[in-house]
């Protein structure tokens, strides 16, 4: 081969192949899970036929289905900007990929400080306090919601209610007053309330019914978790706040690493394109 091509191959070989295919092999396994994601979110409203009676819902934030759909939406977006912009060397594509993920970090971060300066002030609290009002009284009326609650209460947090079991009254299965409709779970709590036994392979749907009616013959601390899902919330932060600021910390070391990988290919791509001019 002629020097002279080798020296014009040396001189016009300046994107990192490198820095572009790891871009692009990271950005596919993005686009990829938020594919997945978003079926598993559409699927799950299409089974609760959601997208002909949207007006069924009735704290969309907090819809398990939704929260996946915007989640997926997202990253795929993302995915898209930053594997096809690494692929084809689109440099308006990176560009977008680069803004989309520092609107995102500047999110993040806004989120990260307003809840630091108002942990002290409740504002944290009386939001879970709100979405757990909400996930109680629309109990038994959409299944994600009723499944999100049961795993909180029974395998996350082990507690009941937002103060306690007593939260169970307002909704109209569990209240007191539904004993005179005929409703077996009146004074009742979900069977997610109550303390796993050793050894139960199967559990007992029934374990909760009753437990808040008076005289009730046993103690009430064996058989339901008697702490409220807030406090239990407050104390797991506490317990776990180095691993959760380790988390975040983490998600956002990756995406200043993928802003400034975006923004080092498209400097590469500009050089490249300047010299052949």
């Amino acid at each position: 081969m002629p020097a002279a091509v080798r020296k014009f191959r040396r001189e016009t070989s300046e994107i990192s192949c490198c820095l572009k295919y790891l871009l692009f092999a990271s950005n596919v396994i993005l686009w990829l899970s938020a594919l997945l994601v978003l079926s598993v979110g559409i699927w799950a409203w299409s089974e609760k036929d959601m997208f002909r009676n949207i007006t069924r819902l009735h704290f969309i934030a907090l819809d398990p289905a939704f929260v996946l759909i915007i989640l997926g939406c997202i990253s795929f977006q993302l995915g898209f900007m930053g594997s096809v912009g690494a692929l084809r060397e689109n440099t308006c594509l990176l560009a977008a990929y680069a803004i989309f993920l520092s609107v995102l970090l500047m999110a993040e971060i806004g989120f990260c400080a307003v809840a630091f300066v108002l942990k002290d002030k409740g504002w944290i609290k009386d939001q879970a306090t709100e979405g757990l009002k909400a996930f109680i009284r629309h109990y038994r009326e959409d299944a994600d919601q009723q499944n999100l609650i049961d795993w909180i209460q029974e395998d996350w947090l082990q507690c009941c209610g937002i103060d306690g079991p007593k939260d169970w009254d307002s909704n109209n299965y569990f209240n007191c007053s539904s004993i005179a409709i005929g409703s077996r779970e009146a004074c009742g709590v979900p069977f997610s309330c109550c303390r796993r036994r050793p050894q139960e392979l199967i559990k007992n749907k029934q374990c909760g019914y009753d437990v808040r009616k008076e005289g009730y013959g046993m103690e009430l601390s064996k058989i339901i978790y008697e702490k409220g899902c807030v406090q239990a919330g407050e104390e797991w932060m506490e317990h776990n706040l180095i691993i959760i600021s380790t988390a975040v910390i983490v998600v956002m070391f990756f995406q200043i690493l993928g802003i400034c990988f975006a923004q080092n290919l498209r400097a590469d791509i500009f050089t490249q394109k300047s010299k052949w001019h």
